[in-house]
């Protein structure tokens, strides 16, 4: 039999129960799921020392599994010195597999490293089913060497989903165990 992720599994035994159960859904098909999950980082500082986007898309390759690319600018910025098409910061997009289990690694070790924390902000939805959700410092990850580390940064992290409202999006993401604040 081939691998298949705990989250993934879980979905399907219990999540996609839960969820029907709790919306009333006639089809298992109008269950949310979660489509993909990017990883994306600004590295502003990059017009300066080219460098720092290599940096960055290491950094998001070993965290991820999956190699990161080097976003860039498009259009020109004169009061910051960019020029259209100069690398401005890298991204990385999970799908299948990879995606629970980022997913899971997200869940149970890095967020649990955070200082002081106490749920991730229940307000990252954007009206249509996805959610952001900022991590201020990559050294979280403990795919990340400390040692190594030239500067500590923060990325974005965007969940997307097939849920068509922010409440069924929500209920997704906690059935999945992403820990939101109690408000």
């Amino acid at each position: 039999m081939s691998y298949l992720p705990r989250l993934k599994k879980e979905f399907n035994e219990r999540i996609i129960g839960a969820l029907t159960e709790e919306f009333g859904y006639k089809n298992v098909m109008q269950v949310p799921r979660l489509e993909k999950i990017v990883l994306s980082r600004g590295v502003g500082a990059a017009i300066a020392d080219k460098k720092l986007i290599d940096y960055a898309v290491d950094e998001l390759t070993n965290i991820t599994g999956q190699k990161a690319v080097a976003t860039i600018s498009k259009k020109d910025v004169a009061s910051f010195k960019l020029r259209k098409g100069m690398p401005i910061g890298a991204k990385v997009t999970l799908r299948g597999e990879r995606m629970y289990e980022f997913l899971d690694r997200l869940v149970t070790v890095a967020l649990p490293r955070v200082r002081d924390f106490q749920g991730v902000k229940p307000n990252g939805f954007d009206g249509r089913g996805n959610y952001n959700l900022g991590v201020t410092e990559q050294i979280i990850f403990p795919e990340i060497n400390i040692d190594k580390v030239n500067k500590i940064s923060g990325m974005d992290i965007t969940f997307v989903t097939s849920a068509s409202t922010d409440k069924e999006a929500k209920s997704l993401l906690n059935q999945l165990g992403i820990p939101f604040k109690k408000n």
